[in-house]
């Protein structure tokens, strides 16, 4: 009798384990006339001058052996290009506030060089100045993000750079353009006002640096009187959530375009863990980090809202990724780091949070473009592969200038170590042919999740998807093995009396597209 209980009592946990892993979770999309638009802008990168972003990286001169246009390597223009990047923000960062950019322009031979203060101390020797940027970003269809030196530099030079990028008639810094072999002006929108003024862009107060914003907004004319220009104000640190309440009370709406938030997935500053080499719990700690940009939006956004109940005034999220310790024998400066699952994982449900919060959120940049930190891209003297985290911007840029279908669910629990985190993350939108897509990521290092979405009221009735996942959480791309992580065709799901039915397995992000 005793055994006959402990056996039924055996079956009954059996039981119940199965059925709450085979538990459904149900999304919900709420099909609303009401909903924002997803900026294109949240798909941005960013490259500063730190370690081989642009020097070994982007740029490698116009003489050299590897295949290139004016100095930057065909094969990262080509890659980008796919990924549709929309924006890419230079040249820091730190490096921003130490940046003069009369330096880098004029002959190549006569600019002078500096120290990199910040990062390694290499000799910085401006051969990558103002041209060669926002050239690029022509080549690549991308809007320049440029970032103003506040921290060392002045009023007049960075009103200069304005003019000398933006205006067509004649003026001291228009014809300065044309002696140095540019006739019609970019047209800059985007404009950093400083960065991380908080620390080292000048270790401000929020009030000193509301003030200073205030003086370098107001010469910072838009030569054209066109509005073309969007001012960036340098936001918060994370949680600093007074920084925000000061210049949202402080500075003038129409002095104000954006302010920037920046968030890093870290597990801890004085211990970050390796790339590569990570266990489950250093996993969790990281998408604990990582999905606290759900909060830093919300309430940063809340704030703001109280200024701007008109939601006039963007979230710029200018500075966001994950952050570990350089790869072993590499140069402590240059945060090279490589790019595994689970640094895909984190992208998509980054990313999701910025689509739904795509009223306030209007512009995002993953740091950074090549070589450092979450790079989209690695370099090896000739060999360039793409990482994990490139297949997911990629798939995601479907979400781009589409609107945004909001959707509700209750996530299942992925549970580590007594600590739980949503183990599902979804966003949605409709393009402007009708075309339906939904992004999901599933966090949960071992268990795989159902979701159930009514799709019925949508008027799509023909799905298919695509699906980034590999073997292993730790799993990168090489320069022996660039393929080793890619996208797939997923055939997890199926479409029954309206519904979508879909499993996704563990550590793994899926986009699904609807027609």
């Amino acid at each position: 009798m005793k055994k006959s209980l402990v056996v039924l009592f055996a079956l009954t946990l059996c039981s119940s384990f199965v059925l709450a892993q085979n538990k459904v979770t149900v999304v919900t999309l709420q099909n609303t006339k009401e909903s924002p638009t997803i900026s294109k802008h949240i798909y941005g990168h960013f490259a500063e001058h730190l370690g081989r972003s642009i020097y070994g990286g982007f740029f490698v001169g116009d003489t050299s052996k590897i295949p290139n246009t004016n100095g930057v390597r065909n094969d990262i223009i080509k890659a980008l290009k796919e990924l549709q990047i929309p924006n890419l923000r230079w040249p820091g960062g730190c490096f921003a506030d130490t940046y003069h950019w009369k330096d880098g322009i004029g002959p190549k031979e006569q600019r002078p060089t500096i120290v990199n203060k910040w990062w390694g101390g290499t000799t910085e020797d401006n051969s990558f100045g103002t041209h060669d940027f926002l050239n690029l970003c022509e080549a690549l269809g991308a809007e320049p993000y440029l970032s103003g030196n506040v921290g060392s530099g002045t009023v007049q030079e960075l009103a200069d750079w304005v003019q000398y990028t933006n205006f067509s008639g004649k003026s001291p810094m228009s014809d300065l353009r044309q002696k140095n072999g540019r006739t019609a002006p970019w047209k800059v929108k985007f404009w950093g006002i400083g960065n991380e003024a908080w620390g080292c862009g000048g270790n401000m107060t929020a009030e000193y640096y509301a003030g200073e914003y205030r003086k370098y907004a107001t010469f910072m004319s838009d030569w054209e009187n066109t509005g073309g220009i969007t001012r960036i104000a340098s936001g918060s640190n994370s949680a600093d959530y007074n920084w925000t309440e000061v210049l949202m009370k402080n500075i003038p709406l129409n002095m104000l375009g954006g302010v920037g938030v920046h968030h890093y997935a870290v597990i801890d500053w004085n211990k970050k863990g390796d790339g590569v080499d990570f266990t489950e719990n250093q996993y969790f700690q990281t998408m604990k980090s990582a999905l606290k940009m759900e909060e830093l939006v919300t309430k940063h956004g809340a704030i703001m809202d109280k200024y701007d109940p008109e939601k006039k005034v963007a979230i710029m999220v200018d500075e966001w990724g994950a952050w570990y310790e350089v790869e072993k024998g590499t140069n402590p400066g240059f945060l090279y780091q490589q790019n595994t699952m689970r640094d895909a994982v984190l992208a998509g449900a980054t990313l999701n949070i910025f689509n739904n919060h795509a009223d306030r959120v209007r512009m995002a940049n993953l740091a950074q473009c090549v070589n450092v930190l979450q790079a989209v891209i690695l370099t090896d003297k000739a060999k360039m592969i793409v990482t994990p985290t490139y297949h997911v911007m990629k798939m995601y840029s479907v979400h781009q200038e589409a609107k945004l279908i909001p959707v509700t669910f209750q996530s299942p629990n992925y549970t580590f170590n007594g600590e739980t985190l949503p183990a599902v993350s979804v966003s949605a939108s409709k393009n402007n042919n009708g075309t339906i897509h939904i992004s999901l990521v599933n966090l949960d290092t071992k268990n795989k999740n159902t979701i159930e979405i009514a799709v019925n009221e949508l008027g799509v009735k023909n799905f298919t998807g695509t699906i980034l996942s590999s073997a292993k959480l730790q799993d990168y791309n090489s320069f022996d093995t660039p393929n080793k992580i890619t996208t797939n065709t997923f055939k997890g799901f199926e479409n029954k009396n309206g519904k979508l039915q879909i499993t996704i397995p563990p550590f793994a992000v899926v986009v699904l597209e609807g027609k």
